[in-house]
């Protein structure tokens, strides 16, 4: 556990490690899905560790990230310049960009339901190890919760399918079928 300097009124200090969380930029019916999880162990700083999270999504997906947006904390970043955009920057964005940089704010809910849900809040495994272990199920978790969602989704979509096919009045015991 390190103690990590916010610099914000309300809460001046944190303790814990950090996690770097990569999730898809698109608006999902479901959610968003987490796309890499790494906890990163004696409280680095944000720009330094943006070329391993990118490395570690590709490596990952099997694809290459067209643009990466990201908040201000990743300022002076170790990454390729041209496929990282930082909030409120102005120089060199198109609408299309615009419109997906505001769609960075809806990381923070993620984080927030694997704090409470995913037990991201709380590890209680051990060391360094423990560490990264913690933070990779919790990705997992999310996932999985998001794919329980639209399975029992599809369920009760197939259910309601059957029930109203089964009680349709053409095919009782009794119906003919004229040809």
């Amino acid at each position: 556990m390190e103690c990590i300097g916010k610099g914000k009124a309300k809460t001046r200090f944190e303790f814990g490690v950090k996690v770097s969380v990569a999730t898809t930029n698109a608006t999902a019916p479901g959610g968003q899905f987490v796309l890499g999880m790494q906890s990163l162990p004696g409280n680095p700083y944000d720009g330094h560790t943006l070329a391993g999270q990118i490395t570690q999504v590709e490596r990952i997906t099997g694809t290459a990230i067209d643009r990466a947006y990201v908040d201000r904390g990743y300022r002076g970043h170790d990454a390729d310049r041209t496929r990282v955009f930082i909030s409120r920057q102005k120089r060199g964005i198109t609408p299309t960009i615009r419109r997906e940089l505001r769609r960075r704010a809806a990381i923070e809910p993620v984080i927030g339901h694997m704090k409470t849900d995913g037990h991201l809040g709380r590890n209680f495994l051990r060391g360094v190890v423990g560490d990264a272990i913690n933070a990779i199920l919790a990705g997992v978790g999310h996932n999985l919760r998001l794919l329980r969602r639209w399975l029992l989704a599809l369920l009760c979509a197939l259910l309601a399918r059957l029930t109203a096919a089964a009680n349709s009045p053409s095919s009782g015991p009794g119906a003919h079928q004229i040809a």
